[in-house]
């Protein structure tokens, strides 16, 4: 009987060595293995395992977090994987794999564990560009993505003199520049703009956004370093103005008609019309919805077709509701969420993750921008905000504001993304 058991237990090993599949427990899985990608967590439905001191880790749920599309053959027991870049392919059992048709010897081959194709972490992401580290204490893979090539919009504000987007972005005292950390984003959204309930589009407002003294410097120095320039209309309707405005159809005319002439010295503009639908019953909300997609509608029909049109907006998860973003993302062509001022700093992940989502659902993420807050967060938590924009595969990232992004965090961006180059 012994002898009977034996052969019997030599059969399944050799089986299992010739297939790659293995099931518990003959290769016992490791409980409790986090992994973590740009500080988000990665969900498997098999857990992680360690093998010969390799983590391995089912490949589709890995891929997807890193944006990379993968092909399994049934028949051959074939991973094929690649960003357009990086093209990978890995078989079950073989310890041979192939980058861009180079062979490349695996410690661990990938393995099929109870039904899952299981595939070497470490290798994968560093194939793609991924800095890999293991944290023993907390048993957790921490994995940074490569930087992603995406839009980078710096939002410039007055300041003092230690604070100044001027002196923050171009590396030296205002009138004096120099490439700086230009290099770091490749969009200004200048917050130089406000309007009245008249439909008047003002230079100054009694918030502080106003167009400074010399402002065509700073067109002169953005053309230089090749930054697009948009114009920010930023109002509150915490004194009425906005709802005033909506009031009247001359008065949003009027504007309309004001944003789209100053546009001419820009890329584009950029719509920042913060507190509406604060409290408000269902029809009054369904008004003020209706009004706000309007005005967008018409301003959009008057802007030049070479002019793009950005709409900063509170998140689907605030407070505010006046914003009906479906309706929004049909005509603007590209909206900021404002995910943040949540009550707490560094904002929370979970809920800056609910307004993504949330957007998602009503605007192509394509459309989509993620507003940071820079106030409100550190170099070390910036890494999970902008990992958000990149696993959700957004457009980009916007950053309030210029003049208080640390050294650390200029350092952060130029390691996590790449801005889009700004065709002429």
């Amino acid at each position: 009987m012994q002898k009977l058991m034996r052969l019997l237990f030599l059969t399944l090993l050799l089986f299992e060595t010739l297939t790659g599949s293995i099931s518990t427990p003959a290769l016992a899985q490791e409980k409790g293995i986090s992994v973590l990608i740009d500080g988000l967590p990665v969900y498997f439905d098999v857990s992680p395992i360690i093998k010969d001191g390799r983590t391995l880790v089912p490949f589709r749920a890995i891929s997807e977090a890193l944006n990379v599309p993968v092909v399994w053959n049934q028949k051959t027991k074939t991973i094929t994987a690649s960003d357009g870049h990086i093209n990978l392919r890995l078989r079950i059992g073989d310890k041979t794999a192939y980058r861009n048709n180079t062979p490349v010897k695996l410690d661990v081959p990938p393995l099929i564990v109870n039904g899952r194709t299981l595939i070497p972490l470490r290798f994968f992401s560093e194939a793609f560009g991924c800095k890999v580290e293991w944290d023993a204490a907390a048993s957790t893979v921490k994995i940074t993505s490569g930087p992603k090539e995406m839009t980078v919009i710096g939002f410039y504000a007055l300041g003092d003199s230690k604070t100044s987007s001027w002196t923050n972005l171009f590396g030296k005292p205002y009138p004096e520049h120099s490439a700086g950390n230009t290099g770091a984003i490749n969009e200004l959204a200048l917050g130089w703009y406000s309007l009245d309930k008249n439909g008047n589009l003002l230079t100054m407002s009694t918030t502080g956004w106003q167009r400074p003294p010399g402002w065509e410097n700073v067109l002169q120095a953005a053309s230089l370093y090749n930054l697009r320039t948009e114009m920010v209309i930023h109002a509150t309707d915490s004194g009425g103005d906005i709802t005033g405005l909506f009031s009247s159809k001359e008065a949003m005319e009027k504007l309309a008609a004001a944003i789209a002439e100053e546009s001419k010295l820009y890329s584009g503009v950029n719509l920042d019309l913060e507190g509406l639908g604060l409290n408000e019953s269902q029809e009054v909300l369904l008004q003020t919805r209706q009004n706000f997609t309007y005005f967008v509608r018409i301003l959009s029909e008057r802007l030049d077709p070479s002019k793009t049109l950005t709409l900063t907006l509170h998140a689907p998860n605030s407070a505010y509701k006046g914003y009906d973003y479906r309706a929004l993302g049909e005509i603007a062509d590209r909206i900021i969420i404002m995910a943040y001022d949540y009550g707490t700093s560094p904002e929370p992940v979970n809920l800056v993750l609910q307004a993504v989502e949330k957007a998602k659902a009503e605007v192509p993420p394509g459309k989509l921008i993620l507003g940071i807050s820079i106030p409100n967060e550190t170099a070390q938590s910036m890494i999970a905000k902008i990992g958000i924009a990149k696993r959700h595969r957004l457009a980009g990232i916007a950053l309030w504001r210029l003049g208080l992004i640390s050294k650390d965090e200029w350092e952060l961006l130029r390691n996590t993304v790449v801005p889009v180059a700004f065709l002429r």
